[in-house]
């Protein structure tokens, strides 16, 4: 393994030797730590981000909400880029602006795995939400991979960020479902909403309370049977 100090280098690929060998996985780093390595690379931060493209995981921020503004957890160790070949980007990995755009339009601006809006509050809190464009494995009626785009706000990305989306198995379970039940599936599909009855909300509102709170409202349920 070449030293990070190794001149003769790209920047990314000394940029992934420094987490190596002067960070370590798992550890922080600074904002002001990477620039005092690099003063003489004017956007240090963004070869680093380069670092994606090729499988290293870097936590800022937005993916982990216990860091700083000004700290980076070095969480992944991907492809050794200072290798011959390996600093070569696969097809369709970067994210395109357009390509970015077109995913936030296909999915309405809106997190496909919680619904929020960008800029809006979660719930019981004064934390507003962020969206960006994640990549999702999903699995094909076929057996195959395939990766593909899709709208997460950060809470939901750093949840599901391991998952694989089965569309195999979703067709399989449309497929056994009796006709009015898949009617009204193609329904909420076509409006791309699904409007819940009030039942549902508050069963929804019940599974989100204390357990004294649940106790109370299972009593109280108990006496009207």
């Amino acid at each position: 393994m070449p030293s990070w100090r190794d001149s003769n280098l790209g920047t990314m690929k000394r940029a992934a030797l420094w987490l190596v060998q002067e960070v370590g996985v798992g550890e922080l780093f600074t904002k002001s730590q990477l620039r005092e390595a690099f003063p003489e690379v004017a956007q240090i931060d963004r070869r680093m981000r380069d670092l994606r493209d090729f499988d290293w995981r870097i936590d800022t921020s937005r993916e982990d909400p216990e860091l700083g503004s000004h700290e980076q957890r070095f969480v992944k160790q991907g492809e050794p880029v200072w290798e011959p070949g390996k600093a070569k980007r696969k097809a369709g990995v970067t994210i395109t602006a357009a390509e970015r755009q077109g995913a936030m339009m296909r999915d309405g601006h809106k997190c496909r795995s919680c619904g929020i809006g960008p800029g809006e509050q979660y719930a019981g809190t004064y934390i507003t939400s962020q969206l960006d464009v994640a990549r999702r494995v999903v699995r094909l009626a076929d057996g195959r991979e395939s990766l593909q785009l899709v709208i997460e706000c950060t809470r939901c990305r750093i949840g599901g960020r391991d998952l694989i989306a089965d569309l195999g198995e979703v067709l399989t379970r449309i497929a056994r479902l009796p006709v009015y039940e898949r009617k009204m599936l193609a329904a909420w599909v076509e409006q791309d909403a699904r409007k819940f009855s009030e039942t549902e909300d508050l069963w929804a509102a019940y599974r989100t309370l204390p357990a004294d709170s649940r106790d109370q409202i299972r009593n109280i349920l108990r006496s009207d049977t």
